[in-house]
């Protein structure tokens, strides 16, 4: 029996493919059904209390697998700051009660989510007047059902900020602000490398400016680690990069995207196997607009800078980006009230963009929009004014994406002739007479996950169903499954 999690089934060796139809009708959508009508606002939190998502650096909400979505916030019917999560196991229709994941005597705030199969990741920070200002983290192994205890991963005087958490395989990644060089605040990171069980002991430096570094997002493919952040080492903000090409081991220099005589900030960051989309906000043209760039060689090079909104302020965007889609939520101030939450796309990895969609109608403001994909779903979560407090709401697309890579019809036994050994496997699979070959690997939900060399077929990935075709071609997919 393998669970995924509210999801079980024996793996039996000819009935997968008709489980995985079965599974979720939204797989037989054709990808030539897109930017359908979004459906209509949904209030997730109801209290009289403030109900509040998190800055674009740190995602509150994530999707998968199957139909699972997870919305962490902010939150103070308490009495203080705690962190709370919720769960729909439909895809968005339904939703779970709302969970108090933090239980303490302090003020939890800034959580980020992220989810590779069934387990869940949240991290955030911590204040109390014994510990101030600190990284702990939580995780569910079971899709959300069940919770571990706190774990404390940062221990300095000075203070520790603004979490954002990525994994990729059996890693875990974390980024943060921190304080305690002179008070000077430098970019940090951890990583997990066991699913979060355990974490590095020593934490990373990876900024060594004169001045002060903000709000580091990551993101992780393979054995790259990307990281953006927006310092004022020039005398003004700009937007910086970095990266790890093994994992999170070692890391290269620090790259400025931009340079202007105008404020760049509030990156965010999404990536899709080699591609790599940033997103900023840059004042270079009088108030706020949001500006793009891309690497397609995994941040060995990069674009020039796209603008990629017009008319007046737009601010905390957050980028998405499955398979050679990409989604971009933001706040933005052009219909004269407090602000709306706005939505873009590309659906050829950046090279053009949609028209701007307004997402929100309301007479006051809605702020910090984070966005998740799976399938063809995308997944919108903001805190909204509208009921006279802050409070969490939600909307979706049910044929945004083109995430998906097969139909239905495709699910059957594949027309090329490899046979990956052993299958299923511990460490990594092999596929005899194709190991200089590359091919694409994919999550039961049809997102693509990495692109692996044949001779190291799933190295490094949890235990899971995933399925297997050559890169760049146009095959059924092959089930593998790894264990353990």
């Amino acid at each position: 029996m393998k669970t995924f999690g509210r999801l079980s089934f024996r793996l039996a060796p000819h009935s997968l493919f008709v489980f995985l139809i079965s599974l979720s009708p939204l797989l037989l959508v054709s990808p030539s059904v897109v930017l359908a009508q979004w459906e209509p606002d949904v209030r997730l939190t109801f209290n009289d209390s403030s109900s509040v998502t998190s800055a674009s650096n740190s995602r509150s909400i994530a999707a998968g697998p199957g139909n699972l979505v997870h919305v962490v916030w902010q939150d103070t019917r308490a009495g203080r700051w705690e962190i709370y999560y919720k769960c729909s196991s439909d895809a968005g229709v339904t939703w779970s009660q709302d969970i108090r994941l933090t239980q303490s005597q302090g003020f939890s705030y800034t959580p980020s989510v992220t989810v590779l199969d069934s387990i869940v990741h949240v991290v955030w920070t911590y204040y109390s007047s014994s510990e101030p200002y600190e990284i702990y983290y939580m995780r569910s192994s079971d899709g959300g059902l069940t919770w571990s205890s706190m774990m404390r991963l940062t221990n300095n005087i000075y203070g520790s900020f603004e979490p954002s958490v990525a994994a990729f395989g059996s890693n875990v990644y974390l980024v943060w602000r921190d304080a305690r060089d002179s008070g000077n605040n430098e970019i940090y990171y951890k990583r997990s490398s066991d699913q979060g069980r355990t974490w590095d002991s020593m934490d990373t430096r990876l900024t060594y400016a004169t001045s002060t570094s903000w709000c580091p997002a990551v993101e992780a493919s393979g054995f790259f680690v990307h990281v953006v952040w927006w310092d004022s080492r020039t005398g003004r903000w700009e937007v910086y990069y970095k990266r790890s090409s093994d994992g999170g081991v070692s890391w290269g220099a620090d790259t400025c995207f931009t340079n202007d005589a105008f404020d760049s900030y509030r990156a965010t960051l999404a990536v899709s196997d080699s591609v790599v989309h940033v997103v900023w906000q840059d004042a270079r043209v009088g108030d706020s607009k949001l500006y793009y760039k891309r690497s397609t060689d995994s941040g060995n090079t990069w674009s020039a800078d796209n603008r990629l909104t017009i008319p007046y302020a737009a601010v905390a965007p957050s980028l998405i980006s499955p398979g050679s889609m990409v989604h971009l939520v933001w706040h933005d101030l052009r219909d004269g009230n407090l602000g709306e939450i706005y939505y873009k796309r590309s659906s050829d990895n950046g090279t053009t963009w949609s028209s701007d969609v307004r997402l929100t109608f309301n007479p006051d403001s809605s702020h910090s929009p984070s966005a998740a994909v799976a399938g063809p779903i995308v997944h919108v979560v903001w805190y909204d004014r509208r009921d006279g407090n802050r409070e969490i709401y939600y909307k979706r697309n049910l044929t945004g994406s083109g995430t998906y890579e097969w139909r239905g019809s495709d699910l059957t036994i594949p027309d090329w002739k490899f046979n990956p050994i052993p299958n299923p496997f511990t460490f990594f699979a092999t596929l005899p007479g194709h190991e200089a070959e590359r091919f694409a690997l994919y999550d039961i939900s049809g997102r693509k996950i990495g692109i692996y060399k044949g001779d190291r077929i799933g190295e490094g990935l949890s235990a899971g169903v995933y399925f297997l075709r050559p890169e760049g071609k146009d095959a059924k997919p092959l089930r593998v499954v790894k264990v353990r």
